[in-house]
């Protein structure tokens, strides 16, 4: 009881893991364990169906991506008349190549489950060997031997829950991206397909890879002098380069007004500012070699008029204000946390540390010698007392007189001034007649200023 919470959580956590080890050791010699599911069963069942389900979703996303590509294209060579749709399509051709990206994320996040999940079964099996060899039929067995073992199978088990609620996650996700694959189906019907990809052949990727793959169809490093161009014959990891555009072709995108067609690495791979390109044909390999930086600008135009590209494609380098996908995950995961921003206020004290300043503090070594002396001479000195009569039995006095009271005075007096009233009289308007003539006076009876 007397243990602070940190250590009782502790000491219960490691209470329960024994007691789980000692459940799944029963489970295992057939003398208890009810209850407990087969984990590593479960796994393997759904695994499996879990990745298959992911297939499927990546191959209906493919079919929709590759009939788009074929309408497009079909769209580029019509009339300009029969271009209304264009824009649209291309958006959903995009918002596409985002879906099966997204899945194959999913995808290789099921594989590397089922790789842990098949890890962890081979753990499972070498732990209970190990134990079965220490306990085998003895009556008692130290403490210290086995609890370890038990925890550690503990932690295995654990181990198999968190794969299991990896995969749900992921099922889950799969399934609520369902419905965002219906506005396609409702915005481009079949009937309004059907008449684009009549007398149309729908290429896949691997069939658009395949056609641009052959010894005419290599770019030849002698034509070109400022770029370099990797081979797979002379290239090492050839196949583990860091493609730009995450493998799209960037001169499709300039020139096909956003459409993305995957890039032939054995076309060769242009090599321009530490960044590796790839294109769909030779040339479009020669001419995006001719003017790269015109070509990596019209790709970030493409991108402002599809923000949605610049995560697609990976263009964080030419928007510094986008933030990227979180670093340090394996190649092909775009899973990050939210980045969150608040404005925060922190107060702090003007002096943290109390100040502990010693008055009697010296530095100087003489002045420390003299103290001590001083000291040293008051041994040998006497201390004298005296009283006189005026300090004989003398006490405090107290005298208590009246405060002073509030008066006032005035020192000055108000005092106003009256101005004349300005008067005037007109003399002389009566008495006159017709045959007498009327003279008038004007009279001023205002009175001067020192009168008033």
């Amino acid at each position: 009881m007397s243990l602070v919470k940190r250590d009782k959580e502790r000491q219960l956590v490691e209470l329960t893991q024994i007691v789980t080890g000692i459940r799944l050791f029963n489970k295992e010699c057939g003398k208890g364990g009810d209850g407990i599911d087969d984990l590593p069963a479960i796994l393997n069942e759904a695994v499996p169906a879990t990745t298959q389900n992911v297939d499927n979703a990546i191959q209906k996303a493919c079919n929709i991506v590759f009939n788009y590509t074929a309408a497009i294209e079909k769209l580029h060579g019509m009339e300009p008349s029969s271009k209304l749709s264009v824009q649209a399509l291309t958006e959903a051709h995009i918002n596409c190549r985002q879906h099966e990206a997204f899945l194959r994320i999913i995808l290789n996040d099921v594989i590397s489950c089922a790789q842990q999940v098949e890890l962890l079964e081979s753990q499972l099996a070498s732990r209970l060997e190990q134990l079965q060899a220490t306990v085998q039929s003895k009556t008692a067995v130290p403490t210290a031997q086995v609890y370890p073992q038990f925890i550690n199978l503990a932690l295995i088990w654990s181990s198999f829950q968190d794969e299991m609620v990896l995969l749900s996650v992921l099922s889950n996700i799969l399934a609520s991206l369902e419905p965002y694959t219906r506005g396609h189906k409702e915005s481009f019907t079949d009937d309004i397909l059907s008449p684009l990809l009549d007398d149309v052949q729908v290429k896949t990727d691997e069939v658009r890879i395949k056609e641009t793959t052959g010894p005419e169809h290599v770019v030849d490093p002698k034509d070109f002098k400022d770029v370099d161009w990797l081979f797979p014959e002379t290239t090492k990891n050839f196949d583990h380069l860091p493609l730009q555009y995450r493998g799209y072709c960037g001169w499709c995108l300039v020139k096909n007004d956003r459409l993305l067609y995957p890039g032939n690495p054995s076309i060769g791979v242009l090599q321009y500012q530490d960044r590796y390109y790839v294109f769909s044909s030779k040339q479009a390999a020669c001419e995006f070699a001719n003017n790269p930086e015109m070509y990596i600008m019209q790709v970030a135009e493409c991108a402002k008029r599809s923000p949605e590209l610049i995560q697609l494609l990976e263009l964080h380098s030419q928007f510094a204000t986008i933030t990227p996908y979180t670093q340090g995950k394996e190649p092909g995961r775009m899973i990050e946390k939210p980045v969150t921003k608040c404005d925060m206020g922190v107060q702090t004290e003007v002096h943290p540390i109390e100040s502990n300043i010693v008055k009697s503090y010296e530095w100087n070594e003489w002045e420390l010698r003299r103290k001590a002396i001083k000291l040293a001479n008051l041994r040998n000195k006497v201390t004298h007392s005296a009283q006189t009569n005026l300090s004989n039995l003398r006490r405090d006095n107290v005298t208590q007189v009246y405060l002073p009271k509030d008066a006032g005075t005035q020192s000055k007096r108000d005092g106003s001034s009256n101005v004349p009233k300005p008067q005037v009289f007109l003399a002389g308007l009566r008495g006159g007649g017709q045959s007498t003539a009327t003279v008038m006076t004007k009279v001023d009876l205002t009175l001067d200023v020192d009168q008033t």
